[in-house]
């Protein structure tokens, strides 16, 4: 960790304090933590105009912008961290949009007592996604908690993109015959943490899906695909994303069950645990709803892009006179899935 800190930091980690104290490290402690910590990670000629703004360029199209908070315990998983989470949970929510994500904006809530080493590591990550993700973290801000208050980390995230299209891609402009395409299995995100927590063992660790998706949605909008709309399937799931579009639509959607993507470790762990594996949250998974006329085409496209290599069909939009979401099984029987009336899984984004 020193020798990554070193080489792309001004002063080295063995420099900084242990741990991160609110009392008596003072102003010097905090402007050290901007200056060679976050300044150095995030480096880039906007942060290093070191104002209390970032001055963006303007720009002739529509502009997304969104915003979110994380706070998942633990704070490292397999596959991932609060770190890299949080930059691809925004600019995942930008892509949903159709927007190209652009900037930004990182607020750390830091508990006294913190490790700086464990901070350090949150960081480095956030800059690889962010450098992953074709972003820029142009502004932000550090607060220091007392110990007990904060749960160690903390953090807040704002993002800009920009709309380069003409579609209006949201649930209004969802039609009856739209195919519903998923891009790849279900309930890792959620599974990945939940298993660590619990001390679950498999043959193999299940690994978070939290990944960017933002080049495949650009591929089907550059490829003209006629997409009407996107979400990605963060809290509650395939289960409450399909929900929450037949309710903004009123109209019903129909899945084939055993269509949905899920692996066999993800299944059994959900098993232990008593979870349905539908309302398992990911960080890089998004349903897309496309005209009928595209939908091969569209999968072709998804399935090109790594993130989006397992991408299926899994429903349809239909009208039928209410707005539900209806799953058929494997012996032929349907059943409705209502929007999840609570939270499974607590403190996994």
């Amino acid at each position: 960790m020193n020798e990554v800190f070193e080489m792309r930091c001004p002063l080295p980690f063995r420099e900084y304090p242990q741990v991160l104290m609110a009392h008596g490290g003072g102003g010097r402690l905090m402007h050290t933590l901007v200056e060679r910590m976050f300044g150095a990670a995030f480096s880039n000629p906007i942060l290093d105009r070191r104002h209390d703004a970032a001055v963006l360029p303007a720009s002739p199209h529509r502009m997304a912008f969104t915003t979110d908070s994380y706070v998942v315990r633990p704070l490292f998983f397999p596959g991932g961290d609060i770190g890299s989470m949080a930059v691809h949970g925004t600019v995942n929510d930008l892509a949903m949009s159709g927007a190209r994500p652009q900037y930004l904006s990182a607020g750390f809530i830091l508990e006294e007592g913190l490790p700086m080493e464990t901070l350090w590591r949150v960081v480095v990550s956030m800059r690889c996604a962010a450098l992953q993700a074709g972003v820029s973290i142009v502004t932000g801000d550090t607060k220091v908690v007392d110990a007990g208050q904060g749960d160690g980390l903390f953090i807040n995230t704002a993002g800009i993109g920009v709309i380069e299209h003409g579609l209006a891609i949201e649930p209004g402009s969802v039609a009856v015959g739209d195919a519903v395409l998923i891009s790849g299995d279900v309930g890792r995100h959620g599974m990945a943490v939940m298993a660590l927590r619990e001390g679950l063992e498999f043959e193999s660790a299940i690994e978070s899906d939290s990944a960017p998706v933002a080049e495949p949605v650009l591929g089907l909008i550059r490829a003209g695909i006629d997409v009407h709309c996107l979400r990605d399937l963060t809290r509650g799931g395939l289960t409450a994303t399909l929900n929450e579009i037949a309710e903004a639509t009123s109209m019903g959607i129909r899945i084939t069950e055993e269509a949905v993507p899920v692996r066999g470790d993800v299944s059994a762990a959900c098993e232990v645990l008593g979870l349905d594996v539908m309302q398992v949250a990911c960080e890089g998974r998004f349903v897309a709803f496309v005209a009928e006329a595209d939908a091969e085409q569209a999968l072709a496209i998804l399935k090109a892009h790594p993130v989006s290599a397992d991408a299926v069909r899994i429903g349809t939009v239909e009208l039928n006179g209410g707005a539900e979401v209806v799953a058929r099984g494997a012996l032929g029987w349907d059943r409705v899935l209502p929007m999840p009336s609570g939270e499974q899984l607590p403190r996994i984004c």
